[in-house]
């Protein structure tokens, strides 16, 4: 996520230039990580670049605020257009939309309340997460020892910031034992998701992924692959998955805004099927891209036009 500091952030609602875009040393969110977010991407497509899933982005970020007792100051549509007016200000066709919703500098103190709710949206170029040969070839991840928050010790369904530093963890793990990407358990030990995505497994023909009470997020890419994958006429089971259950699956993958949809090659150095991207989430994939080229019909209205 290298940036090149050139183009404009929307801050509190106006323009600043990249490296004025700054807090203060002393903001509640330095201290206590006290911040929402979300991960968009914008996709040239073959009729112009268009947002995915904006509208539902929004609405997971004002549902993290809410949670968190955060009142945002401007109104679901009045953000969304924000973001488009970021793009275009930036004069992007395709590009990663990170906006962030933080309590800033006034006091310190583990309360939060007396200090203000600050907002950014930023933008910039950016390529596969996991690699641009990962979406063919897959990539090779490690049960994490870390485990996802039980829910009331910290609530998962908000893309919070804090939340993160659990993610950290099981990364910098994963990638200090050679692997791409960490596979993390819940509070049960049961398959929770990635350190930034949710995983599904692909056994017999049926589409398997953990339930939402499994301590992950719900991700708007896993929702957009399940609908995608009943349209196919597959089976999708939304279930606990046991630990063991990833080393005999025919088809492993990863989906987020960020991963995109990525297949899993190895689990804990053993083999996923036959060690390559399977059948199934080719023609997933396939058909996940296709919308976001512009080479289908966005029958479920996901694209917002620039």
């Amino acid at each position: 996520m290298a940036f090149d500091e050139s183009g404009k952030i929307w801050f509190n609602g106006e323009f600043v230039d990249w490296k004025e875009a700054k807090v203060h040393a002393l903001s509640h969110v330095v201290h206590y990580g006290s911040s929402v977010f979300e991960g968009i991407r914008c996709y040239n497509t073959k009729k112009g670049p268009a947002v995915f899933r904006l509208i539902e982005h929004v609405k997971r970020l004002y549902n993290s605020a809410k949670i968190y007792r955060m009142e945002i100051p401007y109104s679901h549509e009045d953000f969304c257009q924000a973001i488009l007016d970021t793009i275009k200000i930036n004069q992007l066709d395709a590009c990663y939309i990170r906006p962030a919703i933080f309590r800033g500098y006034a006091e310190l103190g583990v309360y939060p309340l007396n200090c203000p709710v600050e907002s950014i949206i930023a933008v910039w170029a950016w390529g596969k997460y996991l690699g641009e040969e990962a979406l063919e070839n897959g990539v090779d991840v490690g049960v994490s020892t870390w485990r996802r928050m039980a829910p009331n010790t910290m609530p998962n369904m908000a893309k919070a910031g804090s939340n993160y530093m659990n993610s950290q963890l099981a990364k910098m793990e994963a990638v200090s034992n050679n692997y791409d990407e960490a596979i993390m358990l819940d509070y049960h030990g049961m398959v929770s998701e990635g350190s930034g995505e949710n995983i599904f497994i692909i056994k017999e023909g049926v589409l398997h992924t953990p339930p939402r009470a499994s301590s992950l997020l719900d991700g708007i890419t896993r929702n957009s692959i399940i609908t995608l994958a009943r349209e196919m006429g597959l089976e999708v089971k939304e279930e606990e998955i046991p630990r063991e259950m990833l080393y005999i699956a025919d088809e492993l993958f990863l989906t987020g805004t960020a991963a995109e949809v990525t297949p899993i090659r190895s689990v804990d150095r053993i083999t996923v099927g036959d060690g390559k991207r399977g059948e199934i989430t080719k023609q997933l994939q396939e058909r996940f891209f296709a919308i976001l080229d512009g080479d289908a019909e966005d029958n479920h209205g996901w694209l917002t036009f620039i």
